[in-house]
């Protein structure tokens, strides 16, 4: 079975997409690897997206690296005016004609909320938000993520989509007016039933 793989080098060419000016992504070398580098200064919501189906049935473990030195300070994500992230990884269940039927995951880096916390979106709430990583990870290097994401819609939207039709990364800044960047790395689909190595060591 081939499971989507993205390398850094893919992650760069997806199309972007603006909700407050441009984030401003690039492809660097840091620790001795490629990766894509997201910097957010003047105020900037967008991210970049990978338009196409992913099989859930097939593949629904998401796992993906990433990297944050230093977190947002003093805000509430919970708010409209504390709605920014240091790094997030959104999967989007897109209904085209019934945009209200459209249901989203945000795994994020959270500044202020606590791992395994989760909560809707601010300003949509048909998307969740749940932190993965938090303030105590930051500055301490590269971070393997791994989450099911059949189950997670289940759990947050009660719903078992049986692909979903966009993913994205995004660090995001328009909110809190603070500066933030990240660092992504791999991002992959895998099958639930087989044993998954690691990435390999960087």
């Amino acid at each position: 079975m081939n499971a989507p793989t993205f390398t850094p080098s893919d992650i760069i060419s997806w199309a972007p997409h603006s909700f407050t000016g441009t984030t401003q992504y690039r492809l660097v070398e840091i620790d001795g690897r490629q990766a894509v580098e997201a910097n957010c200064t003047d105020g900037t919501a967008s991210g970049l997206f990978y338009r196409e189906d992913i099989d859930l049935t097939r593949t629904p473990i998401v796992e993906w690296e990433w990297r944050v030195d230093e977190t947002l300070t003093g805000i509430d994500e919970t708010t409209r005016a504390g709605d920014d992230y240091p790094a997030r990884l959104y999967l989007v269940d897109e209904a085209p004609i019934l945009r209200w039927r459209t249901r989203a995951l945000n795994y994020v880096w959270s500044s202020t909320s606590e791992p395994g916390s989760d909560w809707p979106n601010a300003f949509a709430s048909q998307a969740r938000m749940i932190a993965v990583a938090g303030a105590e990870h930051a500055g301490q290097g590269w971070r393997t993520e791994r989450r099911n994401v059949l189950e997670d819609f289940r759990r947050h939207h009660d719903h078992e989509p049986d692909r979903i039709n966009a993913v994205a990364v995004m660090t995001d800044c328009d909110n809190t007016g603070q500066q933030t960047r990240a660092w992504y790395g791999n991002i992959r689909f895998l099958p639930e039933s087989m044993q998954h190595p690691p990435f390999p060591p960087r």
